[in-house]
């Protein structure tokens, strides 16, 4: 049995890997240690997720699928989350979620069939649960995020997403340097589509330099 650990957060601009040291802690409490981790920026609203389907890739039955939080595997809608439910289950991996201690007995490679079965189907069922209530709050937000965003222009002063200064002042160093986009994007956290926008202002001024 191996452990591996998936790692995700929404955005480029977050930290996908804090959570790291703490699922870490969690294996080490048990005498267990992880075997890799599969760490991407992309929304749990999405299937597309090759870090993820890296991981069931590599895995063999009995495997461990281990996450912080149920939600980092699933914001989906609920036929996508079947979709890979049924991935997931046609690869014997299990999932174990911190904020799921039903699923820490998936750990328990030893237990007798009848055990098995019943801590299964305990674990499917509020695994589906838990992934409903995700994709519930994940609407919820983009609900209340796009009425603010409709009072704000309706007031004019909405002003769209605020930039971050001193990440794109740190950034576009880096450009001038000489550093390559895939450098820049192994040291900082950032979308291809920023760094496109930070290259065109570099050579949008040095044009204008005399």
């Amino acid at each position: 049995m191996f452990i591996r650990a998936y790692l995700r957060a929404s955005t480029e601009d977050q930290d996908a890997t804090r959570a790291k040291n703490q699922l870490q802690a969690f294996a080490k409490e048990r005498g267990l240690k992880i075997a890799g981790f599969y760490i991407e920026n992309v929304s749990g609203a999405s299937l597309q997720r090759p870090e993820l389907f890296r991981l069931l890739s590599d895995s063999e039955p009995e495997d461990v699928l281990l996450l912080e939080q149920v939600d980092r595997l699933s914001r989906l809608t609920t036929g996508e989350w079947e979709r890979l439910k049924a991935e997931i289950k046609a690869k014997g991996v299990r999932i174990v979620a911190l904020d799921l201690p039903t699923s820490w007995a998936m750990l328990t490679a030893n237990a007798d069939d009848f055990t098995g079965r019943m801590f299964g189907a305990v674990n499917d069922m509020l695994l589906d649960m838990l992934a409903a209530i995700a994709r519930k709050d994940y609407e919820d937000r983009r609900r209340r995020q796009a009425q603010g965003i409709e009072n704000a222009k309706a007031k004019g002063l909405y002003k769209g997403r605020p930039e971050n200064g001193e990440k794109n002042a740190a950034i576009s160093a880096l450009l001038r340097e000489g550093k390559t986009w895939s450098q820049i994007q192994a040291m900082v956290p950032v979308s291809k589509a920023t760094l496109a926008k930070l290259s065109k202002a570099n050579r949008d001024a040095a044009l204008k330099t005399p």
